[in-house]
């Protein structure tokens, strides 16, 4: 398989995984929320990523989130499910589950925790996609995992069975930009491409889409891309600039948010926004301080969300 196996592109929510006050899993809110990001026009899901806290759910209970996605979505718009593990065995078990329920592909970072080399993280990928016959993307997510997978590495994961896309979230754009110049013609790439730099990254090099945390930026990136693909780079630079307006008010440079923890930042935007992404999950806590749920909530008025705001609004003034 290559990128030419898969329509992967533009922008798509990492999704939370709603869960209720005392902590059950909310099948009724995720159905929800599901059903947002396709009136949204989002272009794709990514399901029981970091931002799903696959980390607090039981495997039961991650292979149900996947079945309900798949459900509610398959077949309007790619539904990616996260198989992150720290075995390539057990990553493969839920792989073949997405496989079995009709998902469009899977993704995983290297495992979290073990801090492997270049090699053992080639080794890990290998063994799942031996195992498990869907597109696959590789995800860098060093705040993560611990690790960066090398350039080098990357081009020699984009030559195994079934990987069609990296997602690269370093944050370091020059690194992004390499990566786009060595692998934009065999996979997908997604990374941080809403911006001037990006554009122009998109335009010489390639580059795919970005994967956003919960998908706050919907109404601002969705019209991006569509913009971008039609040429129309003064709208695209507009609806980029509230894009970037949101993500600098909300997100530090690191990958860190300003508010609390990010999944918990998340889902209180949601709640003030009067969006289903629920509550969180130990080990995360949420934020449930006035002082800072009033900073919050000052910061998503001013990036221009609220909770009464059309998925698509008209193109900003240039």
């Amino acid at each position: 398989m290559n990128r030419d196996d898969v329509a992967w592109r533009g922008y798509w929510p990492a999704a939370p995984t709603p869960f209720t006050a005392d902590g059950a899993l909310d099948e009724a809110g995720w159905r929800a929320l599901l059903r947002l990001y396709a009136a949204q026009g989002v272009h794709g899901v990514l399901v029981n990523g970091t931002t799903g806290e696959w980390f607090a759910q039981t495997p039961a209970e991650r292979r149900r989130v996947a079945e309900i996605a798949v459900a509610e979505l398959g077949g309007r718009i790619p539904v990616v499910i996260g198989c992150g593990a720290f075995t390539a065995a057990e990553c493969a078990e839920f792989g073949e589950h997405a496989r079995a329920i009709g998902a469009d592909g899977v993704l995983t970072t290297p495992p979290p925790y073990v801090h492997p080399s270049q090699a053992e993280i080639l080794d890990f990928y290998r063994r799942v996609t031996d195992a498990v016959d869907l597109p696959l993307m590789v995800y860098n997510w060093p705040r993560g995992t611990a690790v960066d997978i090398t350039v080098a590495t990357a081009e020699r994961l984009a030559d195994l069975p079934n990987v069609v896309a990296i997602k690269d979230s370093s944050g370091d754009e020059l690194k992004v930009a390499r990566t786009c110049e060595a692998l934009a013609g065999s996979v997908r790439v997604f990374g941080r491409f809403i911006h001037r730099r990006g554009m122009a990254v998109m335009a010489e090099f390639g580059g795919d889409g970005n994967i956003d945390g919960g998908g706050l930026g919907a109404p601002f990136a969705v019209p991006f891309y569509a913009a971008f693909w039609a040429g129309d780079l003064t709208a695209a630079r507009a609806w980029s600039a509230r894009y970037e307006r949101l993500v600098e008010l909300l997100v530090k440079p690191d990958y860190s948010a300003r508010f609390a923890s990010p999944t918990a930042q998340l889902k209180a935007a949601m709640g003030l926004l009067g969006q289903p992404g629920g509550h969180v999950r130990p080990p995360l806590l949420p934020l449930d301080d006035p002082t800072l749920l009033a900073r919050l909530a000052a910061a998503l008025a001013e990036a221009g969300l609220t909770e009464t705001e059309a998925p698509h609004s008209p193109a900003p003034a240039a």
